[in-house]
């Protein structure tokens, strides 16, 4: 399986999908990344993406959450699908830390938080699943549920990742 994206050129993804980009909701970046999925088995029903920052564990004690996301039926993500979609569901984000000064609720951070590297460039894995069922998932999951989900349904995994800097 191959997961590539024209927002991430030369290894870099592109300023405006992150803090230097201009759509925000309560000060996190939600203008998401394209994404288009080639050369994944044939019997894939759905897809299911999971991306991710663990250079943010020096800064935040943690892997920081960025999108997750299930029940993707189109191996095309066109630019900002995040926002606003009924086409898959998504997960709750690390925007809803209870260790933020001010966390977004669990629906609130259930979309697209783009890339705010708080201390220097970070890179950022962006995994995508092919997988051989919907899952039963609903908006506002967390990334945990969507592994146990997962379990036994992965045909294919693709880690694609990009750097952003600060």
């Amino acid at each position: 399986m191959i997961v590539t994206s024209t927002g991430i050129v030369n290894g870099l993804i592109d300023k405006k999908y992150g803090k230097y980009g201009e759509q925000f909701f309560k000060g996190m970046p939600t203008y998401s990344l394209p994404l288009m999925i080639k050369e994944y088995p044939r019997n894939t029903r759905t897809f299911a993406l999971i991306m991710e920052d663990k250079d943010a564990i020096p800064p935040t004690g943690f892997s920081w959450i960025h999108w997750s996301a299930a029940n993707i039926t189109s191996d095309l993500l066109e630019e900002n699908a995040s926002i606003n979609t009924k086409a898959f569901v998504q997960g709750t984000n690390s925007w809803s830390s209870a260790l933020l000064e001010k966390p977004l609720g669990k629906y609130e951070a259930a979309k697209y938080g783009g890339p705010m590297p708080p201390d220097k460039p970070h890179t950022y894995e962006i995994h995508i699943f092919a997988l051989d069922r919907s899952l039963d998932l609903q908006d506002g999951f967390y990334v945990n549920e969507l592994y146990k989900a997962m379990e036994g349904h992965i045909l294919a995994h693709h880690t694609l990742k990009g750097i952003y800097y600060n």
